[in-house]
C-alpha cells in the first residue's frame, strides 16, 4: 500500500492533529508554513493538507475530512493584529506572508466590523519592520502566541470574529481531492487527533524548551484551541465563506450550501 502524503503545519496548534502519524504506515508527513502547505496541495505534491480553511473554496473540487479542524471560540491568542493606533485610524496593514485564511479574515473584519478600507501589503513576520511599513501588522502562529509587546495593541482575531458572529472560527482543516482517503485513513486521522488533544502538556513540553513557554503552550492547547468540526463550527465556516465571497476574495458561497466531505 502506498502511504498517503500528508502536508501539515509546523505550528504548535497543529501538533495534536498529527500526533503519532509520523510512525503510521498509512502516511508520510511533512511540515511547512500554511501558505506552502496550500501550494503543495494545489500542485498535487501532497495528497491531503492541513490547510487554511479558505483554501477549500479555492481548490479543485476538494473534500474535507469530517469532524477534524483547528478551531477556536473567542480568543485564539495566536492570530492577531498589532497596532500603535486605534483600529478606526488604521489606513494600511502589513500581512504575514505565512498566512492565507488569516489574511482573508482580516479583510472580512475590516469590511464588517472595523469599517475601514486599508491598503494591504505583505511581509515576513518581523513586527518592528512591519509597523514601520504600515499602521498595523498581522502576525500568526507561534510568534503571535508569544509576542505581547508593551505599548502596542494586540487585537485577537478569534475574539473579534466571535464578537461579530457569536460563532467559532475554523482556522484550518484536512482537505484534499476526492478519493485521496479511505475509511481506514479517516479513522487514523481521528484517532491521532483524540490522542493528541488529550496531551496538551506533553506536546507543549516537546515543542518549547522554556518552562514559561511550555506552560503558556499547554494552556493554549487546552483552553483556546479545539479540534472538532461540529455544527457550530460548520456554521462559523459557512459564515466566513459567505462573507469572503461577498467581498470578492473567494468564490461565492451561499449560507446552507453543502460542504463536500470524505
Amino acid at each position: 500500500m502506498t502511504p498517503v502524503r500528508l502536508g501539515a503545519v509546523g505550528y504548535l496548534n497543529a501538533r495534536p492533529m498529527v500526533f503519532g502519524l509520523e510512525r503510521s504506515p498509512l502516511f508520510t508527513v511533512r511540515y511547512d508554513v500554511p501558505s506552502e502547505c496550500v501550494r503543495l496541495l494545489h500542485a498535487g505534491d501532497i495528497d491531503i493538507g492541513l490547510v487554511s480553511s479558505i483554501e477549500y473554496l479555492r481548490g479543485d473540487d476538494y473534500r474535507i475530512v469530517p469532524d477534524l479542524a483547528i478551531t477556536s471560540r473567542g480568543p485564539v491568542l495566536s492570530v492577531a493584529l498589532y497596532t500603535e493606533r486605534p483600529i478606526r485610524d488604521v489606513r494600511s496593514i502589513v500581512m504575514d506572508t505565512s498566512s492565507r485564511t488569516s489574511v482573508a479574515l482580516v479583510r472580512v473584519l475590516c469590511a464588517r466590523l472595523f469599517r475601514i478600507e486599508p491598503v494591504i501589503t505583505s511581509s515576513g513576520p518581523d513586527l518592528g519592520a512591519m509597523l514601520t511599513e504600515g499602521d498595523a501588522a498581522l502576525i500568526i502562529g507561534d510568534n503571535a502566541l508569544l509576542w505581547n509587546p508593551p505599548n502596542i495593541e494586540k487585537i485577537d482575531l478569534g475574539e473579534a470574529w466571535t464578537g461579530l458572529t457569536g460563532l467559532p472560527f475554523v482556522w484550518a482543516l484536512w482537505a484534499g481531492r476526492a478519493g485521496a482517503l479511505g475509511s481506514k485513513e479517516v479513522a487514523a486521522l481521528r484517532a491521532a487527533r483524540d490522542a493528541g488533544a488529550a496531551q496538551p502538556e506533553a506536546i507543549a513540553r516537546a515543542f518549547f524548551q522554556d518552562a514559561a513557554e511550555q506552560a503558556l503552550g499547554a494552556r493554549y492547547l487546552r483552553d483556546n484551541i479545539k479540534y472538532h468540526l461540529g455544527p457550530d463550527e460548520r456554521a462559523g465556516l459557512e459564515a466566513f465563506y459567505h462573507y469572503a465571497g461577498e467581498i470578492g476574495i473567494a468564490p461565492a458561497f451561499e449560507m446552507g450550501q453543502a460542504l463536500r466531505f470524505y
